[in-house]
């Protein structure tokens, strides 16, 4: 069964096709809360490949020689030859963002016919949550409108419900 496309993949979607050529834009990206265009961007079989440089803004891992890091968190990547996380193409280096999120447990959606990778949260980054028992900081409005953290109430019981259409 196919599944619809999320709003934010939509939305993304549109912002796509209101970007002209001009701006080089071959893809787009939802990641921590962003929408990030990227250029140079390669689709191939699902799987998004950047450049070295598009892949900090998508998913805050960066190239080094040891691999792709983000802090402590390095995933070896053989720079050397070929693989199914890095190629190089027409002389380019590229990164296949996709399997990157593969390898660390990341949540990755995508709609390639309109060009849109969506990341979730790294994994490693959210231990520190479990471990601390502590819930991340975050706003919503309430139903008159004010916003309210979730800091607001810090050292009483909250209980938070969620809810979604499909």
């Amino acid at each position: 069964m196919a599944r619809k496309p999320t709003t934010g993949l939509l939305a993304a979607a549109a912002l796509l096709s209101m970007i002209t050529t001009a701006d080089a834009v071959d893809a787009v990206a939802l990641f921590g809360g962003q929408t990030i265009p990227i250029a140079n961007a390669r689709a191939e079989n699902g799987d998004l490949w950047v450049t070295p440089g598009e892949l900090p803004k998508i998913c805050g891992f960066e190239l080094k020689p040891e691999g792709a890091c983000l802090a402590e968190i390095c995933v070896p990547v053989d720079q050397a030859k070929d693989s199914a996380i890095y190629a190089r193409k027409d002389g380019q280096p590229y990164l296949n963002a996709s399997e990157l999120a593969r390898k660390i447990n990341q949540a990755v959606a995508a709609d390639e016919a309109n060009a849109v990778w969506s990341f979730g949260e790294v994994p490693a980054n959210m231990n520190g949550y479990l471990k601390s028992a502590v819930a991340p900081d975050f706003e919503l409005k309430d139903r008159k409108g004010n916003a309210v953290n979730l800091s607001d109430f810090r050292g009483k019981k909250v209980v938070l419900v969620t809810w979604a259409s499909w």
